[in-house]
Formats: C-alpha cells, structure tokens, sequence
C-alpha cells in the first residue's frame, strides 16, 4: 500500500505540473500577435490537458485519487509572466523564452521521477512518451525564439 502511495503523489505532483503548464500555455497564447506562436502554444495546452488525463487515469489505477488544480507555485509564475509580458519590448520574445525555461523544467522534472522510481511498464512508457513529447517541443519552442 506503501508503494502505490508513493507513485500516486509523484504522479500527482506531474498532474499538477501539467495543470501549470496547460494554464501558463492558455496565458501566453493570449499574449502573442503571431497566429504561428498562437497555434502553438494551443497545441501544447491541449497536449498537457490530455497528459492530465492519462496521469489522472493512472493514479486512479493506484488506487488513489488525483490532484483538482494548479500549484500556488504556478499561479506565481502566471502573475510574473503577465508582469514581465507588460514591460517587454518584444513581448513574444520574452514569452517563448518563458516557454523554453518552463519545457526545460518539465524535462528535467521528467527525467527525474522516471530515473528514481521503479513504475510498472505502463506508467514508465506513458512518462517516457510525455517526456519525449515535451523534448520535441522545446526543440520547436528554441527554434521559434531564434527567429523571434
């Protein structure tokens, strides 16, 4: 029982992180005139919404119940995003570089709980495929920012 906790809160905390990230995604769609960008920050809320619903239907497979909402930490960040968008001369610049520090932080969170805990097959190749998905997408991210 011990065990399944254990991955349950772990898995919990990834869900919550993708609530973040799905939010943060919505915020910066909103704050950027370029419809590329635009399409891409959709595509990568609705990719962290269905990561939340692959996580939430594990956890419940431990048997545990998953998180409701983002993490203060979160919603710290969103303000702070907002605030710097405000002041910035290239306001889509400095969003993209906010995406890019925050795919940097999903994959190293990624790698992390991938690397320390021994999951079942499944959970370890739904991890693995959500944390590839997100190194694609701080390849295309980067990308964007070098031509922003």
């Amino acid at each position: 029982m011990k065990y399944t906790k254990e991955v349950s809160e772990k898995l919990n905390d990834l869900l919550t992180k993708n609530y973040d990230a799905e939010a943060g995604y919505k915020l910066a769609k909103d704050k950027v005139n370029s419809s590329r960008i635009k399409d891409f920050f959709t595509d990568q809320a609705q990719e962290r919404y269905n990561f939340g619903h692959e996580l939430k239907e594990e956890i419940r497979n431990y048997g545990e119940s998953p998180d409701k909402g983002t993490s203060l930490k979160g919603d710290a960040h969103r303000t702070w995003m907002k605030f710097k968008s405000a002041f910035s001369t290239n306001n889509e610049e400095a969003i993209l570089e906010e995406a890019i520090r925050g795919e940097k932080t999903a994959l190293e969170e990624y790698n992390s709980i991938i690397s320390e805990t021994a999951f079942p097959p499944s959970t370890k190749n739904m991890l693995t495929s959500h944390r590839n998905t997100i190194l694609n997408s701080l390849s295309r991210v980067t990308a964007m920012e070098e031509i922003a």
